[in-house]
């Protein structure tokens, strides 16, 4: 069956079946939420052979626990959200009964494309919205986690009809064929390149989208930030699925002579993290394939030909050569200049380039002349340094003292900014994503009005006399 026939029998059920019911949307949300309670080392296991290797801890923690989490909020908080909202109408109608409202409808069918990194909270995050909002779905999942991806396939065929949720597999084409699909909304959680294909694509249908993209998220530790505390915790945002994060660090700005200090801190951090070494560690994860793996070397091989330090956190001495499942270690960059890849390009891998910084507005304008990032992380106390940063940066989101908790709440909004990405999701913002926001007047009982019609006479200039001064 063809990518259209399914889209159009999707939509011919919305038609037939009108807006479903609360009591509806929770049963497709209960559904979901089914699927992964039951499946979740299933999924673990195809994500683990995907990756080469990849911590299953991780994979349930990150990906099958956050999907249920956002599933569950959804259903818990999707009755209130289907209420309409009451607006105010113009004076005087809303004296003689005129009423106004927002009503959220369904859009129908949304397309939703997922990456490789986080294949199952990347899909059931989105869908926790699209379902919630009375919406049916198009997934198509990445090629690049072949396993994960097909074995989704087969679960959502057992969990749902075609015509509620249905996968397509394939690659690149198949995607290019799928983003110029006339959907009634779509999702691309992605690259940046491949984001302004996807957008191309669904403009020939003016089908709106939602981008999440990722870009260089920078972290500026204050002068005032305790280094040890804020090491260990970015650390662990870098080496959480070996960096390969649309919200991972991507570099670090602090204060002039503090570099050392970081390092040593951060060696420590990791050791702490992974006693027993990396190489052979369950817990630590491998880089997805062979391709991104020599890019992320490419990076360390433009920075060392540019005169930069590189310094390995390798607590166990080990060596990474030779192996089958593209593990590395992590590398701090020391001092790098903009001219190295590794400050150009997002990096989504285990590699943290750490540049000094003299004063607080210099971090400031570094990161304003560049493309806006999907996140921003502060580390300090100091109030005035904290909201001049929040003031003078733009971002998609921000977490202060920590890494990407403001993108685990479910009542915060989650996207970018330009380049970066457009809309976002999560909770009640989801929802709304998701939702045609329809505009209901309903007219005063009495024609207050009739002053408008014409004839035209004294009552009426007057009126509109009244209404042309400041």
């Amino acid at each position: 069956m063809t990518m259209q026939t399914i889209l159009s029998r999707q939509k011919t059920a919305a038609t037939r079946d009108g807006m479903p019911d609360a009591a509806k949307r929770i049963e497709r949300l209960d559904r979901s939420i089914e699927l992964l309670c039951t499946h979740s080392d299933a999924l673990c296991d195809a994500i683990r052979a995907d990756f080469g290797h990849r911590s299953t801890d991780e994979s349930k923690f990150a990906d099958v626990s956050g999907s249920i989490g956002a599933l569950k909020f959804a259903k818990k908080h999707l009755g209130a959200w289907m209420k309409p909202v009451k607006r105010s109408t113009q004076f005087p109608l809303g004296l003689f009964g005129a009423k106004a409202a927002v009503h959220y409808q369904p859009k129908g069918v949304v397309g939703i494309i997922s990456p490789w990194n986080f294949p199952i909270s990347l899909t059931f995050g989105p869908l926790a919205g699209v379902l919630a909002a009375g919406n049916r779905a198009m997934i198509k999942p990445s090629e690049f986690t072949a396993q994960t991806s097909g074995l989704l396939a087969r679960l959502i065929a057992d969990y749902y009809e075609e015509d509620e949720v249905a996968v397509v597999t394939g690659g690149a084409e198949v995607g290019a064929e799928f983003s110029g699909l006339p959907f009634d909304h779509l999702v691309f959680t992605g690259a940046t390149s491949i984001a302004r294909q996807v957008m191309r694509s669904a403009a020939d249908n003016l089908v709106p989208t939602t981008l999440e993209l990722g870009g260089k998220s920078p972290v500026i530790i204050g002068k005032s930030a305790d280094i040890r505390k804020a090491a260990i915790r970015i650390l662990t945002g870098k080496t959480l699925n070996a960096g390969q994060i649309c919200l991972a660090p991507d570099y670090v700005l602090l204060p002039q002579g503090k570099t050392p200090e970081f390092v040593d801190a951060a060696k420590e951090a990791v050791a702490t993290m992974f006693p027993a070494g990396l190489l052979n560690n369950d817990d630590y994860t491998s880089v997805v394939n062979k391709k991104h793996y020599d890019r992320l070397e490419s990076y360390v091989e433009d920075a060392l030909s540019k005169g930069a330090d590189i310094v390995e956190l390798n607590p166990g001495g080990e060596n990474f050569s030779g192996q089958p499942n593209h593990k590395m270690a992590p590398r701090i960059v020391v001092q790098p200049t903009d001219d190295m890849a590794v400050m150009q390009d997002e990096i989504f891998g285990p590699i943290l380039p750490v540049k000094e910084y003299a004063g607080i507005e210099e971090t400031v304008g570094y990161i304003a002349d560049r493309p806006r990032p999907l996140a921003l992380y502060y580390f300090g106390t100091d109030k005035a340094e904290r909201d001049y940063i929040l003031n003078n940066t733009t971002s998609g989101g921000v977490t202060l003292n920590d890494v990407f908790f403001h993108a685990a709440q479910e009542d915060l909004p989650f996207g970018g900014i330009g380049p970066s990405g457009m809309g976002s999701y999560h909770g009640r913002d989801g929802f709304e994503e998701f939702s045609h926001k329809k505009a209901v007047y309903s007219q005063a009982t009495a024609d207050v009005l009739a002053v408008l019609r014409p004839p035209y006479g004294e009552k009426f200039s007057k009126l509109i006399d009244g209404r042309l001064k400041q």
